[in-house]
């Protein structure tokens, strides 16, 4: 059974920071790509970050490029996502997901068959 436990969403105000992280069980997680989406109220789900099976490689959205990390450690099957200079319009439910045998990742939801229940992160101006 497949298991993506989110952690480390909460309330801050502009300017910011968080820690996310995504505790996946179930999974060959060494042989799995995984991403951080987000999906804000009355809007779609978009892609956050990623990161390659393959080589490690990390893939960011435009609106979070330069401000948020993508993250993993291998050893604990652990991903995370340092949000920083975090905005009002960051304000969504975070998701982790994973891609198993999907070496080099893009933020396309289809490509994700786990997903996690998601942690709330609420920015204040």
């Amino acid at each position: 059974q497949v298991r993506l436990v989110e952690s480390g969403g909460g309330s801050v105000q502009a300017g910011g920071s968080l820690r996310l992280s995504c505790a996946a069980s179930g999974v060959t997680y060494i042989t799995s790509s995984m991403a951080w989406f987000r999906q804000a109220p009355g809007k779609e789900r978009e892609g956050v970050a990623c990161i390659s099976a393959g080589d490690g490689s990390t893939y960011y959205a435009d609106s979070v490029k330069g401000r948020f990390t993508i993250s993993e450690d291998k050893a604990k099957n652990t991903l995370y996502l340092q949000a920083n200079s975090l905005k009002p319009d960051d304000t969504a439910i975070y998701y982790c997901a994973a891609a198993p045998f999907v070496r080099r990742c893009a933020l396309n939801p289809a490509d994700f068959r786990y997903w996690g229940q998601g942690t709330q992160v609420t920015v204040s101006a």
